[in-house]
């Protein structure tokens, strides 16, 4: 029974020092919920922050320089990412779509504001040059694979045989011994 008294006398002392920290209005607000009032408007504080708000704040670049998403910024009270949290969640409550919201932060801020580039304009080769040289690079790999697959027994892996060793330069005299020596060295390697 003491136990009870205790608990319910902590329980009093949180709920004062809660009405006295934040106010009377906070409090009715609570206690209206609380009570399943129905009058509630909708605001940022009850609207609940549902898939769609996670996955437009992740479209979403925070603008107070951490380079994160406003849904990952890790800034405690963050003066960038806090007021565009609120400013999705109004327009959300407000019937927006995602796409209307996105365009108004793209708008207000620019296109640096969304965390993926859009599919149009020169922002097209930020989707489509990865692809390209990634085909282009397979391409130039198999050509060359082909080609050195293609070499013929007798060639060595320069592509050069000893029949098409070039002649000797000008000046040097083909029945040179060491001309034929070196050639008949090459014959005994390749084979």
């Amino acid at each position: 029974m003491a136990r009870r008294r205790r608990r319910g006398r902590e329980a009093a002392t949180v709920g004062l020092a809660l009405a006295l920290v934040l106010g009377p209005q906070s409090v009715a607000r609570a206690a209206d919920g609380a009570s399943g009032a129905s009058g509630a408007a909708a605001t940022p504080a009850n609207v609940p922050r549902g898939a769609l708000m996670i996955e437009i704040e992740e479209a979403l670049v925070c603008q107070c320089g951490c380079g994160l998403t406003v849904h990952a910024c890790n800034h405690l009270n963050c003066p960038s990412g806090i007021p565009i949290k609120e400013e999705v969640s109004k327009r959300l409550a407000a019937g927006e779509t995602k796409e209307q919201i996105l365009a108004h932060f793209a708008e207000r801020y620019g296109e640096k504001v969304l965390s993926a580039p859009t599919l149009r304009g020169f922002n097209l080769v930020a989707w489509i040059a990865p692809a390209v040289f990634v085909l282009l690079g397979g391409g130039m790999v198999a050509f060359v694979a082909r080609r050195w697959s293609r070499q013929t027994a007798g060639q060595s892996l320069s592509g050069k045989s000893a029949s098409s060793i070039p002649p000797a330069p000008v000046g040097v005299a083909h029945d040179d011994p060491n001309r034929e020596r070196l050639l008949r060295e090459i014959r005994e390697f390749d084979a």
